[in-house]
């Protein structure tokens, strides 16, 4: 999408594209301009001599990412216990938008007339706040968003930046690793067009890699048996499953079917399959000698010792949800907060959201301390590092083709580049 802001009286910053070069292999990423409009620095909703208020519209409906609240106000609580931002308080304003585009997009307008900020929101539904953000490009969105068009926007900010395509490190590990399989894959992928695109991208660069996908199983949102679709990959000749954008509930019940069906190919996992419900779901039988790729920290506990930021959050969100169990959305939530504390912290005595917005633009490296690979939100470049696990004796363990977590790249992989597809 692009957003037509008026030349006059604007205060700009543009940054150019993003070329990442490593091992021979370029990409251009993260290319967009960010322009503010003057309105927005006299623009002080939700702040207060005592408090900053922020908002978060996130889907609860059936649980789905309650985690993405969960995690921001634990970060929330994590700053407030050190004394707020520059003398303030953060008070967090929770939204269901109800799984629904109309819930959504209203929900984002009410924050639009209280709140300083979005932070940390998550939602399929998430092109209908985009609307309303990309009618009032002076009001900040600091989360993770699914759609491609409000990712665009000039006023959202994510941790870790969405972009069509891969990293291509992990891509040449496993091909390397399993090149005896690679000439027959096989990959889930979900129903629905944000899925879709994102495969699009990863598959780009996983064929790239010298891939070769001889099935494909698209599954719905309600499905729960996937003996069908394993079947139909045992049957084409599968060797190495690529499961990495499969949330854990889903992949729990392939695991389950591959093991009726006595079936076992090489399993591949990635940041959303990543869970602490996914072993005791599956069984451990069942999950052991997986892998597992992601460019964040192994968050559910593994890291906790080595990198004191894990440490930090899971104390925090049991703090703001005793006995909650964290999720990709969770972490989402706390590096989103993250991020906005790192921006708002710069924004001056007394912040608006034009300074609000010029400071997160400054904001060209961002590791949460060490809990994700770095990325640049300013430029919406994702990471290109990644880490290695696999699933030993019922637990996710750090691979030894890893780092340590004490050298200059924080325990990441930093051995390729992130490529996104021709044409996107």
């Amino acid at each position: 999408m692009v957003v037509g802001l008026g030349a006059a009286a604007c205060s700009s910053t543009s940054t150019a594209s993003t070329t990442t070069t490593t091992g021979g292999t370029s990409s251009t990423t993260g290319s967009t301009s960010r322009s503010i409009p003057a309105s927005a620095f006299s623009d002080h909703t939700g702040v207060s001599s005592s408090a900053i208020q922020i908002g978060n519209v996130s889907t609860l409906s059936l649980g789905l990412f309650k985690g993405a609240q969960v995690g921001t106000q634990a970060y929330v609580d994590y700053v407030n216990s050190t004394g707020g931002v520059n003398g303030r308080k953060l008070v967090l304003n929770n939204a269901d938008d109800s799984f629904t585009g109309a819930g959504n997009k209203q929900a984002t307008q009410n924050a639009l007339q209280s709140d300083l900020a979005l932070v940390g929101n998550f939602s399929l539904e998430d092109s209908f706040g985009g609307t309303v953000l990309a009618a009032n490009p002076g009001f900040p969105d600091v989360s993770q968003i699914l759609d491609n068009a409000t990712n665009k926007l000039p006023n959202v900010y994510s941790p870790i930046p969405l972009a069509d395509g891969w990293a291509s490190g992990p891509m040449t590990y496993y091909y390397n690793k399993f090149k005896a399989d690679a000439s027959h894959a096989g990959a889930f992928l979900a129903d629905s067009p944000s899925a879709a695109q994102t495969w699009a991208g990863e598959k780009y660069v996983a064929e790239k890699e010298g891939f070769k996908f001889v099935s494909e199983q698209t599954y719905a949102t309600t499905q729960t048996d996937f003996n069908q679709q394993v079947i139909a990959m045992k049957n084409a000749g599968v060797r190495i499953i690529f499961m990495d954008q499969m949330p854990a509930n889903y992949a729990s019940s392939v695991f389950k079917a591959l093991a009726q069906q006595n079936f076992h190919p090489q399993v591949l996992l990635g940041a959303a399959t990543y869970s602490s419900q996914l072993i005791p779901q599956s069984g451990a039988a069942n999950v052991n000698g997986a892998y597992l790729s992601q460019n964040l920290a192994l968050y559910l506990g593994t890291d906790q010792t080595a990198v004191p930021a894990v440490a930090t959050f899971l104390h925090w969100v049991q703090v703001a949800s005793p006995g909650f169990n964290p999720d990709l959305f969770t972490s989402y939530g706390w590096l989103s907060a993250d991020l906005f504390v790192q921006g708002l912290k710069n924004a001056g005595s007394n912040p608006s959201r034009g300074s609000l917005l010029q400071a997160l633009s400054k904001v060209t490296s961002f590791n949460g301390n060490g809990f994700n690979a770095p990325s640049d939100p300013a430029t919406k470049t994702p990471p290109n590092c990644y880490l290695i696990a696999t699933v030993t004796n019922g637990q996710f363990v750090r691979s030894p083709d890893n780092p340590p977590t004490s050298g200059s790249t924080g325990g990441f992989r930093c051995d390729g580049s992130y490529i996104v597809k021709p044409g996107t």
